[in-house]
């Protein structure tokens, strides 16, 4: 099973739920840090790293003297990373997808690849947890093929848990994409209810089934739990506005372990996530 955990926007407690969720669920559990641009799993459970390996992708290199500048590349690139000029082409390699097009188009074989690095992935555990995480190379801003190559390490007869980027952009989608049930982290703020619309409206698109956390209950009002009531989405674990729960968060340490009655209800989390998964399943 593929739990996937999302927001709208930042600063919700996506890792707080992921880590402690993880954390809960005791065994056969991998985590995936895909919050390549900041990720920040590793500060709370400091796991210990086994491997590194970067993260490639192919960009082209335009070989001048086969080029005819008949401009072909250019046009069935989507993304505007191909310019060609009347003795020259310009390759903006930050644009680049590197889907391959411009490759297999050209009439002269006059594209060639060449390797870009974007980022890093590192393997750990911990505490029985198979961990990996990504982080994007300053400078570079393509973050989809780090979140797929995270991916691609799916084990399927471990429980997955990913930790996503904030937002409803390509990172999301990719970090969302094909998982078995979608955890939306918010908060009862207007903030926190705006960015929480479009995250569902992201996840119908989708098609998968997904459930609320609602973080911080307390600071602002009943709102979200309407939306979630007209929309038919599942509160499934509320967490107060609590200062106790604030300092642990700030020492970077673990709510379950400082606050053991949270561990049963994060465990009762999975429950819930599972039932609706299996209805799911059961119903196909």
């Amino acid at each position: 099973m593929i739990i996937s955990i999302a927001s709208g926007k930042g600063g919700t407690g996506k890792t707080t739920v992921a880590t402690n969720l993880a954390l809960s669920i005791e065994s056969c559990v991998q985590l995936f840090d895909c919050d390549v641009e900041e990720p920040n799993v590793h500060l709370f459970l400091n796991p210990v790293i086994h491997k590194k390996e970067p993260v490639i992708a192919p960009v082209p290199r335009i070989d001048l003297e086969k080029c005819t500048f008949c401009k072909k590349c250019m046009n069935i690139c989507r993304y505007g990373a191909l310019a060609v000029l009347k003795k020259d082409v310009l390759v903006f390699e930050n644009l680049c997808h590197s889907c391959g097009g411009c490759f297999e188009i050209c009439p002269e074989n006059a594209v060639m690849e060449k390797d870009r690095s974007l980022g890093d992935i590192e393997h750990g555990s911990v505490k029985g947890i198979a961990f990996i995480q990504g982080r994007l190379s300053i400078g570079q801003v393509m973050v989809p093929p780090i979140i797929k190559k995270i991916r691609s390490y799916t084990d399927p007869n471990l429980i997955t848990i990913i930790d996503a980027p904030p937002g409803t952009s390509c990172p999301v989608i990719a970090a969302m994409n094909k998982a078995d049930f979608i955890l939306l982290v918010t908060e009862p703020t207007p903030f926190g209810l705006h960015d929480l619309k479009l995250a569902v409206e992201t996840v119908k698109i989708l098609g998968i089934p997904c459930g609320l956390v609602i973080n911080r209950v307390g600071i602002g009002n009943d709102e979200v739990n309407r939306y979630a009531e007209k929309e038919n989405i599942p509160v499934l674990m509320e967490i107060p506005f609590d200062k106790k729960i604030a300092q642990i968060y700030s020492r970077g340490e673990m709510i379950i372990e400082k606050m053991p009655e949270y561990k049963t209800k994060f465990q009762n989390l999975f429950k819930k996530i599972a039932q609706i998964v299996g209805k799911k399943e059961g119903g196909k």
